[in-house]
């Protein structure tokens, strides 16, 4: 029996993060140079998504945030290598990962979208009316406009000048631990 493969092209995800050393402007041209390197092995760019800066669960060459990108694209297969190669020698790049996925319509990502979102909804949304039950027994019930008077006054007995100056006394102290 014969094994016959595939005349479609593979389909690609590459999700990458960007250090948060640049500002949002600088990183267009980053994304640019991401999207080119696609292009440069043949590639297709079908799909991409900004999901911002968000905080890593580790540092990553000292840095805590970084701008997440998600790509999809098509390839020959026999491309992706030379493509992690240049991706994992670009040093605006954090981590980055490329993994072979089903092709997916505009239609299907929405989808599953609404899906993830509600499920985030229906888990924390649970856990969070459970802590909010948790803080109301423990702390007895004050209404609004006693805590927005209390925040009010706090707000007029602060000063710049005082906060200056004990900035000033705490840098002027030479045991600081």
């Amino acid at each position: 029996m014969s094994k016959v493969k595939s005349s479609e092209i593979p389909h690609y995800e590459l999700l990458y993060i960007v250090s948060n050393k640049y500002t949002e402007e600088e990183i267009k041209p980053i994304c640019g140079n991401v999207d080119a390197l696609i292009a440069k092995y043949g590639g297709t760019v079908t799909y991409s998504e900004d999901w911002g800066k968000k905080k890593l669960a580790y540092p990553i060459q000292h840095f805590g945030h970084g701008y997440y990108f998600l790509v999809e694209f098509d390839m020959e297969s026999r491309s992706v290598n030379g493509l992690n190669n240049e991706l994992r020698l670009s040093s605006e790049l954090l981590r980055h990962v490329v993994v072979s996925i089903k092709k997916r319509t505009l239609e299907e990502i929405k989808a599953e979208k609404v899906k993830a979102e509600k499920i985030f909804k229906d888990a924390f949304g649970e856990k969070r009316a459970v802590i909010k039950e948790e803080r109301e027994e423990e702390v007895p019930a004050q209404t609004e406009t006693v805590v927005a008077q209390e925040a009010v006054s706090k707000k007029k007995d602060i000063n710049l000048q005082d906060l200056d100056d004990k900035l000033d006394k705490i840098l002027e102290t030479d045991d600081l631990l």
